[in-house]
């Protein structure tokens, strides 16, 4: 009896361990790491030091962001921030404009991208994926 009492109280200690390291975890995502454009503004702009905001950088990006750019952005303040996706196809891209900072996104807008556009952010990703 005494035995098994002590094995369900191991048990017991081993998922209350297991709970606190995955409900800790899963906090740390939800709470602490921008989820949409005005979170990111957000964290960019009340961050303490260049190096916080680098750990939310995608492992081998960290040179496409400078501490020039870090430090405009903590000396200025945005006139707007907004939150868009691109969609590339083989001969055209189209630019969505979505609600930044809410729940769930709603569309605020499709335009297809000018060719020089197209081309420029084409580029862009082309130098963010070769790094």
């Amino acid at each position: 009896m005494f035995k098994k009492k002590k094995k369900l109280k191991g048990w017991v200690t081993f998922i209350a361990l297991v709970l606190i390291i995955v409900g800790g975890s899963l906090y740390y995502v939800h709470f602490f790491t921008p989820k949409d454009s005005v979170e990111l503004y957000q964290e960019l702009t009340f961050a303490d030091s260049f190096e916080e905001v680098q750990q939310h950088m995608l492992d081998g990006y960290e040179d496409n962001f400078s501490e020039d750019d870090f430090n405009y952005i903590q000396n200025n303040s945005a006139d707007c921030v907004g939150q868009f996706t691109i969609v590339d196809y083989n001969d055209k891209s189209y630019l969505v404009m979505t609600t930044p900072g809410t729940e769930r996104l709603k569309i605020l807008a499709i335009e297809e991208l000018p060719e020089e556009m197209r081309a420029f952010f084409s580029e862009l990703s082309e130098s963010a994926l070769s790094n």
